[in-house]
């Protein structure tokens, strides 16, 4: 049997599995003032028999929210609302992480009202999805040195509102393109202060930022999320010695914090990177590895076997498989993932996918 199946301390949590539900956005919260609902607390409890869940990304404030309907955890309604997603979660068994993510230039003004704010003035390519059709993104504002330090203030006011809320802890979302990312990658951090320039500058807002969320909640509370080499959003590293030289000051600068985790996004062709950062990281290791346009699947399992990771994440396996630890025990079957209804929508797509259980029933 695969050690996918063994029970796992995180932090003082004993998971049930080495398996991790992936964040994923899915744009349904349609609760007041952007909280979620009871619909969104059914579809985390269906999965609780993951090791670990990781909510989508959810923002600190009104300024971080780049996508409709996304769920925030900024005010005290936001709070009470999640209260019934970890309670329900709970019931069930389950440990759960909130996923804070703030994103930066990554948004357009009919969603918040506000310019989106960024490292620098630059403005991704691409388009963003609004209830008003497709937007192109727009020059962000350059945040200044104060304004810098008090959207690390908006992440741990954050972090507090996740344990008010019930969370076993949070996870910084440094990845795929957003804000944290911003700062990190040289395309979109163009600072000549002490915020960019040097990999040294550019990792500092991430590493000023756990740290004020370590102090605020606790280390073993505080997971961290990168995705070194991805592209998404707009994102450049495509000079290696750039990458690895801000990776790895990254990861050094970081582990002396006593994170309760690092959680690498794999981009393509970024294997012996994930075994440098995963021998310099001295605590728990999570991969969501590169699979390319298939979803990670039951030959990853072996991550886990060699020791690449010590946990594993899924993103659209587990979203269409509610019960996915025990269908990999068993070898499948699996659902199919719908891509129709990813963002947004009802039920269907969400709630509606059939357990084993169901599925003979």
């Amino acid at each position: 049997m695969s050690k996918a199946f063994e029970p796992y301390e995180l932090a003082g949590k004993r998971l049930a599995n080495r398996l991790v539900m992936a964040p994923m956005t899915r744009s349904r919260a349609y609760g007041p003032g952007q909280s979620p609902t009871p619909l969104m607390a059914e579809y985390y409890a269906q999965r609780a028999s993951a090791g670990l869940i990781v909510t989508e990304g959810v923002q600190p404030s009104r300024a971080g929210q780049g996508y409709p309907d996304t769920p925030g955890i900024h005010t005290a309604e936001q709070v009470a609302a999640w209260r019934r997603v970890t309670d329900a979660v709970h019931a069930q068994g389950g440990v759960i992480h909130l996923q804070i993510m703030h994103t930066g230039r990554v948004g357009h003004p009919v969603l918040t009202g506000l310019q989106p704010v960024a490292p620098s003035a630059v403005a991704a390519a691409g388009q963003v999805y609004t209830h008003e059709g497709p937007q192109d993104f727009v020059t962000p504002r350059e945040l200044t040195d104060s304004e810098i330090r008090a959207t690390i203030d908006d992440y741990v006011t954050a972090a507090r509102g996740a344990i008010e809320a019930g969370f076993d802890g949070v996870e910084l979302h440094g990845a795929n393109g957003y804000l944290i990312h911003q700062f990190l990658a040289p395309n979109s951090n163009q600072r000549a202060d002490a915020w960019g320039g040097s990999p040294e500058k550019r990792i500092r807002f991430a590493v000023e930022t756990a740290r004020a969320v370590t102090e605020a909640i606790g280390a073993e509370r505080v997971g961290f999320r990168l995705s070194p080499g991805n592209p998404f959003n707009d994102i450049d590293e495509s000079d290696t010695a750039d990458l690895e030289a801000t990776y790895t000051a990254l990861v050094e600068a970081l582990a002396p914090l006593n994170l309760g985790y690092l959680h690498q996004l794999e981009a393509a062709g970024m294997r012996d990177l994930t075994h440098r950062l995963r021998k310099a990281w001295p605590a728990t290791f999570i991969l969501n590895p590169f699979t390319g346009r298939q979803p990670t699947g039951p030959a990853e399992l072996e991550l886990l076997d060699n020791g690449t990771a010590d946990l594993l994440a899924y993103g659209a396996l587990f979203l269409a498989n509610p019960d996915l630890p025990a269908r990999l025990a068993r070898g499948g079957p699996f659902n199919t993932p719908d891509p129709a209804t990813f963002y947004g929508g009802d039920e269907k797509g969400f709630t509606d996918y059939p357990t084993l259980e169901e599925a003979r029933a």
